[in-house]
């Protein structure tokens, strides 16, 4: 009799007390107290990684960026990677972080972190993390400065450094080692290549941010007393004009709400939307019903987007649709058919009727903006999101 046990391929999922939980098929993985066919003895759960370095450290490699909600973007951690990478064991990775941070520092290549939780990265004081920069350089004299070159407030610190320090400086970095950095010149036809200089400004996908090791991930107190330049009268925040999020072009959305062809009540997504400050998306597929524009079309023959947070509705997730959101950070799915392939891109996948999710969602914010006012409904429906994510 054969008793070699099958995995249904139309179920490549469990149910457990912490929730739905994917599985790669012929792996094994232990989720609570259940235990999966083991196959060549793999585990589902990722193996210890080993310390980069447990040298005494006599250099230090400083790595500069700006938190969004506590996290560091894609760039960023990117940007850690290379410094990590290019570190030798003597060499110390230092990450200076400005604004709140809750991640795992160690996991990223880490080695001591600096918080600077009262720099928010919606406020505007380039002068002040000038300072602060430069009064962490003056305190671990590292040896390079690595930062992301982003315009959402690194590279403009990057660059405003090395003019201020007169520092050697390179920028948009595609390529780098412990010896040189390398960049496109001259509108992309030529490559340049230098010496490593003092701070490298690191292009967008230039390094592979899964690491095989991690870093220390000590936590230092640090503080920057700095007198804020804004109390000297010399920089003046007019803050951020907030605009409707369906007016934003999608390329520049960091929270999307995209529509397959399991929505049928368009209104409702609408609504949806309005509630959590999203932009809004759609396949090919809800487009080609005349259900949205054209303009919201995402995938190869639409819009490739870089939301933070990217929810597809009763979308199944053909190739061309994944590639247009194959740089989006979180993906939420949520589809009854567990096997479709938008489950696999997914971070979490809510197996549900899209069409009733939108309206148990939609009536959750009406009872929360009922009890406490619509700006706490507001606030409500977006820390449902962004639990899922925790």
């Amino acid at each position: 009799m054969n008793t070699l046990k099958r995995i249904d391929p139309r179920r490549p999922f469990t149910i457990t007390a912490d929730g739905l939980k994917r599985i790669t098929l012929g792996v094994t993985g232990v989720t609570g107290s259940l235990e999966f066919p083991t196959h060549g003895g793999a585990s589902h759960r990722e193996q210890a990684k080993p310390r980069r370095s447990t040298a005494v450290p006599q250099r230090v490699i400083l790595v500069a960026a700006h938190a969004d909600r506590g996290a560091l973007d894609d760039h960023a951690r990117q940007t850690l990677a290379g410094a990590a990478l290019i570190a030798d064991s003597a060499t110390e990775v230092v990450l200076l972080v400005f604004g709140e941070f809750s991640g795992d520092a160690a996991a990223l290549g880490a080695d001591k972190l600096i918080e600077l939780p009262m720099f928010d990265r919606r406020s505007f004081a380039p002068l002040d993390e000038l300072n602060a920069l430069a009064a962490c350089v003056a305190a671990y004299a590292p040896v390079h400065i690595f930062l992301p070159d982003n315009a959402t407030g690194d590279g403009d610190l990057g660059r405003r450094y090395a003019a201020a320090a007169n520092a050697s400086v390179a920028t948009h970095v595609v390529e780098i080692d412990a010896a040189h950095v390398a960049a496109y010149v001259q509108a992309n036809t030529a490559f340049a290549a230098r010496k490593l200089p003092e701070v490298v400004l690191l292009a967008p996908n230039a390094v592979d941010p899964k690491l095989p090791f991690v870093g220390a991930g000590e936590r230092v107190m640090w503080r920057f007393d700095g007198e804020p330049a804004s109390q000297q009268g010399v920089v003046r925040d007019l803050g951020i004009e907030e605009i409707d999020a369906a007016q934003l072009a999608l390329e520049e959305a960091d929270f999307i709400v995209s529509a397959g062809n399991g929505v049928s009540d368009v209104p409702a997504f609408e609504r949806l939307a309005a509630t959590l400050g999203a932009a809004i998306g759609a396949s090919r597929v809800a487009v080609d019903d005349g259900k949205f524009t054209r303009d919201k079309q995402i995938g190869a023959t639409g819009k490739t987007v870089e939301a933070s947070v990217y929810i597809a509705f009763g979308i199944s997730g053909a190739v061309q649709h994944l590639q247009g959101i194959k740089d989006c950070r979180h993906v939420i799915a949520v589809n009854l058919d567990a096997s479709a392939p938008i489950a696999k891109r997914a971070n979490l996948t809510l197996i549900a009727d899209a069409q009733e999710t939108i309206a148990a969602l939609n009536e959750a914010a009406a009872a929360a903006r009922t009890a406490r006012g619509t700006g706490a409904a507001l606030l409500n429906s977006t820390a449902v999101v962004e639990g899922a994510l925790a």
